[in-house]
């Protein structure tokens, strides 16, 4: 990758010189290491999954290694979990008919799974076509209209897919007696709500991740971090939106709601915290400043 593509690159991510030191250090080594895996004998394509804490810069290294793969010659397709979240309406009648809790999108157990397999499966499946990708508004709280959804034409070489618990597996039932927040203590007094979640971590999602061929994770360094993170992105979100004319920001949130929101990642972002770093194949581990301060890998 050039010097003025890395520059562009910043821009266009409204990105800190810092993290065109990191990129140079850590990320671009690693986008190589996944290149060379990308041989012409391959018959079907490389599926990577990329997880990380909310603000750790999950989607951000999956567009650095987007276009440096694309860059040499490959096609990519890359996914967020996020993109795939249920409608606002879809989430009122799981609050209705399972619990309160599911009305709020995030955790396993508010997405279209059935989108996702099927876009995986035609991902992976190599046949020539085109598969389109769904897109979520956040700024909304709701998907796009398939006309605004991102097409990807196959085969790929290369598939990239983002999201705050990629490859993470269930908790043991254990865990799940005690609450980690006033959230669960005050609104799922008889866990009803996290053992559903638990149940759509295993249910839903093991099978997907299970053909995943490598997973990589941007490790947070505590939990108390992602707070101050996710704090700052729904702040771009917000000038983002702002600078957009007529659009809905009913879904952008206050410092306040925030701090709610967030309680319901907070089980499962800890467990991530705990028994990934183990599983995943690269860890860069983040400091308190959003660097990298290093690397271990299976």
């Amino acid at each position: 990758m050039t010097p003025q593509l890395i520059q562009e690159f910043l821009r266009s991510e409204d990105l800190p010189a810092t993290y065109g030191e990191d990129m140079l250090t850590w990320f671009l080594p690693a986008a190589q290491e996944l290149l060379l895996r990308l041989t012409p004998d391959r018959n079907k394509p490389l599926f990577i999954g990329i997880n990380g804490a909310q603000g750790t810069g999950k989607s951000t290294l999956a567009r650095l290694f987007e276009l440096c793969s694309i860059e040499a010659g490959f096609k990519v397709a890359v996914l967020s979990i996020d993109d795939f979240y249920l409608s606002k309406a879809a989430r009122a009648q799981l609050a209705e008919t399972v619990h309160p809790l599911l009305a709020t999108r995030g955790v396993p157990g508010t997405h279209d799974v059935d989108q996702l397999k099927s876009c995986l499966s035609q991902l992976l499946d190599s046949q020539a076509g085109t598969v389109k990708i769904p897109r979520f508004d956040k700024a909304a709280d709701n998907p796009v209209t398939a006309e605004h959804w991102s097409p990807a034409t196959l085969p790929v070489d290369l598939i990239l897919l983002e999201g705050w618990f990629i490859g993470l597996e269930p908790e043991p039932c254990e865990h799940l007696l005690s609450p980690v927040n006033q959230l669960e203590a005050n609104e799922d007094g008889d866990r009803s709500w996290r053992n559903f979640v638990n149940h759509a971590l295993s249910s839903d999602f093991a099978d997907i991740f299970g053909r995943l061929d490598s997973l990589l994770m941007l490790q947070a360094p505590s939990f108390e971090q992602v707070f101050a993170w996710r704090s700052l992105q729904e702040e771009k979100l917000k000038q983002h939106r702002a600078a957009q004319f007529d659009t809905d920001t009913s879904g952008v949130m206050s410092p306040e709601e925030i701090a709610r929101f967030i309680q319901h990642f907070e089980r499962l972002t800890r467990h991530a915290l705990n028994t990934l770093p183990r599983k995943a194949d690269w860890v860069f581990h983040l400091d308190s400043q959003h660097r990298v301060a290093g690397k271990t890998c299976k």
